[in-house]
C-alpha cells in the first residue's frame, strides 16, 4: 500500500478485541463496540505553526494507541478498512511493559 497521510493526521488499524469475556461468555459480533485501540500504519510529516516551522507527530508508524469512540474518518484502503485521524484525537500510547522491563 502506498498512502501517505497529510499535515498531522494518522492512519491507523483497529485492533480487535477479545471475543470472549473473563468468564468465558462469548461476545456476538452484533454486540460488540468498535474497539478504541489501534495500530499506526503511516504518519504525516506533521503541522506548521503560524511562522512556518514544521512540529513533528509525537506518534510514529507500528505505535499502538487509544481514541475517541467517534474519532476518525472510516476509509477502505486496499480492501482493508481503516481510520484517518488528526493526532489530536489521539488520547495516548500504549508503551509495552516488556519494553520497559529490559530497559530498567
Amino acid at each position: 500500500m502506498k498512502f501517505r497521510p497529510l499535515h498531522d493526521r494518522v492512519l491507523v488499524r483497529r485492533i480487535d478485541a477479545e471475543e470472549k469475556t473473563k468468564g468465558g461468555i462469548i461476545i456476538p459480533d452484533t454486540a460488540k463496540e468498535k474497539p478504541q485501540e489501534g495500530e499506526i500504519i503511516a504518519a504525516g510529516s506533521g503541522s506548521r505553526d503560524e511562522s512556518g516551522k514544521l512540529t513533528p507527530l509525537d506518534v510514529r508508524p507500528g505505535d499502538r494507541i487509544l481514541f475517541g469512540k467517534w474519532s476518525g474518518a472510516e476509509v477502505k484502503i486496499d480492501g482493508e478498512d481503516l481510520l484517518i485521524m488528526k493526532e489530536s484525537d489521539i488520547m495516548g500510547v500504549i508503551e509495552h511493559v516488556e519494553a520497559r522491563r529490559k530497559a530498567a
